[in-house]
């Protein structure tokens, strides 16, 4: 069993875990429901850190996209599942996902396909481009972005 945590020491230790790295509001709450913290006073600490600029959704969500994309070799529907799975608002989650250029997504797949390819074993170019295509869908990509990479 935990101590309580009063509303004010909720606040400070949210505080100074947004003010270290981005975080959302779902990752707040449900940091809160583990510590056993009331709702009225989620309620009440969630309302304070976006007040206060500590939590923004669409902030996170344009750091989240980012880094996925570039450091994690993440495709478009990926990254949406993630999201979604972190309670992010759809309209943010398309607005934010629309600012990235086509362009980036396939410079993050051809490298990804090539390398790829160097390490699968198949009997025919056919065998090769499925493996290819289900392992690119895998990472989140779509069937047509990899089709124009693969050149099918």
């Amino acid at each position: 069993m935990m101590k309580t945590l009063t509303e004010e020491q909720v606040f400070f230790k949210l505080s100074a875990l947004c003010a270290s790295a981005e975080h959302c509001t779902y990752e707040m709450t449900e940091k809160m429901r583990r510590w056993q913290v009331p709702a009225d006073v989620q309620e009440r600490v969630i309302e304070r850190l976006v007040k206060n600029r500590y939590v923004d959704d669409e902030r996170y969500c344009r750091a989240f996209v980012r880094d996925k994309i570039k450091y994690n070799k993440w495709g478009r529907r990926k990254v949406e599942q993630a999201l979604y799975m972190k309670c992010i608002p759809e309209s943010i989650i398309d607005a934010v996902l629309e600012e990235v250029d086509p362009e980036t997504y396939l410079e993050i797949l051809r490298p990804l396909i090539e390398n790829k390819r160097k390490s699968i074993k198949a009997d025919s170019e056919y065998e090769l481009n499925m493996k290819l295509m289900k392992f690119a869908v895998g990472r989140g990509f779509t069937v047509e972005e990899v089709k124009d990479v693969l050149s099918l």
